[in-house]
């Protein structure tokens, strides 16, 4: 244990990722670091003993958790993310049956890999920003996946709103503005898209207004606006968008895990020739290990629910906990090489333990707070990096860095390709990495 009585903000937002490693440094790798956080009590919890900890709903609570800042950006008012108990029980079991289905996350993948065979072909013989084009292409599947299709302009302004919630929220200025108008918008939109499905009255027109045919039967939109709370009430219709958006928006998200991907590819040329070669088992591995080499989330948090006892320290009822999920993927003492690219950590088969790789949350997905979406973002990135492996492109020069100080954090250059005339089998590739 180790304590900090000084207030932490400046410092998370000026060294972002490096925060919570720095902090641990400078008290000598304790699992538990007391500071604070806008004059809030706060500790830092680290390691396979603090993620089950930190997930045990007997310990944390997650109403009232979160700031305003990222409830009116990331993830809405009234969301799942801010429920305990029954409520959160209840309203996750709707999730988990939209978004574990092996079903579903099939037509998903269907949707996103024939949505990426056109957008590759329309990029024949030019050059294009890969994050800003994968973010559309999944925009526009997920979309159509969950019963709101949109025409291409319209997949574009949600690729453009949903990417702006996630890059606003951990900051302020114009870019946390533009997350908070992006999700007003959006949610507006989704609102009025529920209330139809209800009444099946006319839609508004408008370049966000869903589609006339948006809801069909058993689609994840008409699911969530015909869901039932614990007390048999419907969600109202604001909330029932914020779950809608919050299936769509993550799913928007994964274009940061795809251009790390196709970085780690750059970076990395001979694992080219492994995905290519060794079929869906090496895919799901370098999927694995894209998401924990990179940087996306920094961390979790959650309120003490009751006065607790972590690593022989006392924490009191209301504290702000935060789980170090950046240090923990790069702990020397949990990770063999950690700041070593190796998808060979995963190979045959072998699935990280809840506790080890928590990108999205640690501890049970079907019944705790460990995001339901996690098979969607396996599948879909173990889908993609093969096409990225096939791909004929040339990467010009450009800033590929990653600052860990911005949250979130991607390529500055947004990873410029410039393609071939056509995508060709990987004997035929000639995928140049640049210094």
């Amino acid at each position: 244990m180790s304590g900090s009585l000084g207030d932490s903000t400046l410092s998370l937002l000026a060294h972002g990722y490096a925060w919570a490693p720095d902090l641990r440094r400078a008290h000598d790798e304790a699992p538990l670091v007391r500071t604070r956080l806008m004059g809030r009590p706060t500790v830092l919890l680290h390691g396979t003993e603090a993620v089950a900890f930190f997930y045990d709903e007997d310990h944390t609570q997650r109403q009232d958790a979160l700031p305003s800042a990222v409830l009116d950006t990331l993830v809405g008012r009234g969301a799942v993310h801010t429920l305990d108990g029954t409520a959160h029980r209840t309203r996750k079991g709707m999730l988990v049956s939209l978004l574990m289905s092996a079903e579903r996350i099939g037509a998903l993948t269907a949707a996103v890999e024939s949505g990426w065979r056109d957008a590759v072909t329309s990029w024949e013989g030019r050059q294009v920003v890969l994050f800003d084009e994968a973010a559309k292409v999944l925009a526009r599947a997920v979309c159509a996946w969950v019963g709101l299709p949109v025409p291409d302009d319209a997949a574009a302004e949600v690729a453009e709103d949903c990417v702006a919630m996630v890059d606003g929220f951990a900051t302020v200025g114009p870019r946390h503005l533009r997350a908070r108008r992006a999700r007003h918008r959006q949610e507006q939109a989704l609102a009025r898209a529920v209330t139809d499905i209800r009444g099946r009255g006319p839609r508004p027109d408008g370049p966000s207004a869903p589609s006339r045919h948006a809801g069909q039967a058993g689609s994840p939109l008409e699911t969530v606006a015909l869901h039932h709370e614990h007390d048999g009430t419907l969600l109202d219709p604001h909330t029932a968008a914020v779950e809608v958006l919050n299936i769509i928006r993550p799913t928007v998200a994964i274009a940061w895990y795809a251009v790390f991907a196709a970085h780690a590819l750059h970076r990395h040329p001979d694992q080219r020739e492994q995905l290519l070669d060794k079929g869906p088992g090496e895919a799901r591995a370098f999927a694995h290990e894209v998401r924990r080499f990179y940087p996306f989330v920094p961390f979790v948090g959650a309120l003490a629910a009751r006065d607790l006892s972590f690593a022989g320290t006392d924490v009191p009822a209301g504290t702000l906990l935060l789980l170090d999920v950046y240090g923990h993927h790069h702990d020397p003492a949990l990770w063999r090489r950690p700041y070593h690219f190796s998808p060979d950590r995963f190979h045959g088969g072998r699935a990280p333990g809840r506790g080890s790789l928590i990108p999205q949350g640690g501890g049970d997905a079907r019944t705790g707070h460990r995001c339901p979406g996690e098979d969607i973002t396996v599948t879909l990135l173990a889908a993609l990096s093969p096409t990225l492996a096939a791909l004929d492109f040339a990467v010009p020069p450009q800033d590929l860095s990653i600052p860990l100080s911005r949250i979130p954090t991607r390529p500055r250059s947004g990873f410029v390709i410039e393609t071939a005339h056509q995508s060709r089998s990987h004997h035929a590739s000639r995928f140049q990495p640049q210094a």
